[in-house]
């Protein structure tokens, strides 16, 4: 008796659903997904072993090799009281439009002398040309900045101020010991430094005891 042959048809998937979802969970990662902040210039991290991730929300002085130093303000809750504390402090006398206009600027880095020049140009002058903020034993405008900041925070617990120093592995120790004296001299003795994460080793004792994960908050 002759086998019973089933006619082949070729397969036909509908994709429409895959797509749909494929759309959604690229939109989620876009959405979702936090952009790198932008840095004043290139720095080159040392290496440490540590479990602390830094938090976006902090008040970030950046190191340069060549002993430049910039400020960050990237937490927004206290960053216009930052910037008029400043300018009431120093009587820089800066516009309403110029302080406006020193807000936005992602860092700072330019001596209080040529700050307001500076506010008065169109399109800026890239980071590598900056002056730094001064930071010497004889000028350090530094400490200024981080007065303002200590009056912003003022009445608040001293946790609540995520102060990081991000310095360049080629810099200087006097450099960094100016930037130490600007805490120092407002009684500030706690900050982090920021650093590139290496593998724990194995045979160290947090190696064999490493730390319980904690959940981010």
């Amino acid at each position: 008796m002759p086998k019973v042959k089933i006619p082949r048809k070729s397969t036909n998937i509908d994709m429409t659903a895959m797509c749909d979802v494929a759309f959604l969970l690229l939109s989620f990662f876009i959405l979702a997904t936090k952009q790198k902040p932008p840095e004043a210039v290139t720095i080159t991290t040392p290496t440490s072993v540590s479990t602390k991730v830094v938090k976006d929300e902090a008040i970030v002085v950046t190191l340069a090799k060549d002993g430049k130093v910039f400020l960050m303000l990237n937490d927004k809750k206290h960053k216009d009281a930052i910037i008029e504390d400043i300018n009431t402090s120093k009587s820089l006398g800066l516009t309403p439009a110029e302080i406006s206009k020193l807000k936005k600027q992602e860092f700072i880095g330019m001596p209080f002398s040529k700050l307001k020049s500076f506010l008065q140009l169109q399109d800026g002058i890239p980071a590598e040309k900056m002056d730094g903020i001064p930071s010497d034993s004889t000028n350090n405008e530094l400490a200024d900045w981080i007065h303002s900041v200590s009056n912003a925070f003022k009445g608040e617990s001293i946790d609540n101020l995520n102060l990081l120093v991000k310095g360049d592995n080629n810099a200087k120790y006097p450099a960094f010991k100016n930037v130490k004296a600007a805490f120092k001299k407002n009684d500030i003795f706690k900050f982090k430094i920021v650093t590139n994460p290496e593998g724990i080793p194995a045979d160290s004792e947090l190696g064999k005891n490493p730390p319980k994960a904690e959940g981010v908050k």
